[in-house]
């Protein structure tokens, strides 16, 4: 089942595209990551839709709120944002974008996203610090997604 948006002002009855459906979490992935940094940068400069906000924070578990903080936008603005129909600007778009990779190959890794989440709330380094507190920056996202990649290869973290 599929839930459509329609355009409030339209006349006509029309189908616009779907923001929500059975099995969100695969198809946020499936249709968002971007491995290649070139056509991720040019998705990011078209500017994404809100929806894909709300689509990865139901995919990922995240409260709204939180998703919110960690891309440093408040909700209101995301939700202005939607009722206006307005994309995001690049930069929260390309963060999203490395954070629908992040928690893409983390699942891949870990063999889901609960495990993944698990870690990401982990300390690691030898610290107090946990992944999921860097990734409210782009480079911290990048920081995380090369000690994943570290695990993966077998080096410890």
């Amino acid at each position: 089942m599929a839930y459509y948006k329609q355009n409030e002002n339209s006349k006509k009855s029309k189908v616009g595209e779907p923001v929500a459906t059975y099995g969100v979490g695969s198809s946020v992935f499936n249709r968002y990551s971007i491995q290649d940094d070139y056509k991720l940068l040019k998705k990011a400069r078209e500017g994404l839709k809100t929806d894909v906000f709300y689509l990865l924070a139901d995919a990922i578990n995240m409260p709204e709120k939180t998703l919110a903080s960690v891309i440093n936008l408040s909700p209101r603005t995301i939700s202005n944002y939607r009722d206006q129909e307005k994309g995001l600007d690049p930069i929260y778009s390309e963060h999203l974008l490395k954070l629908i990779n992040l928690y893409n190959f983390g699942k891949d890794i870990f063999g889901n996203l609960d495990e993944f989440t698990l870690w990401m709330n982990r300390p690691f380094w030898n610290s107090e610090d946990k992944p999921i507190d860097f990734i409210s920056t782009s480079g911290g996202v990048d920081l995380v997604y090369e000690e994943i990649e570290k695990l993966a290869q077998g080096y410890p973290v």
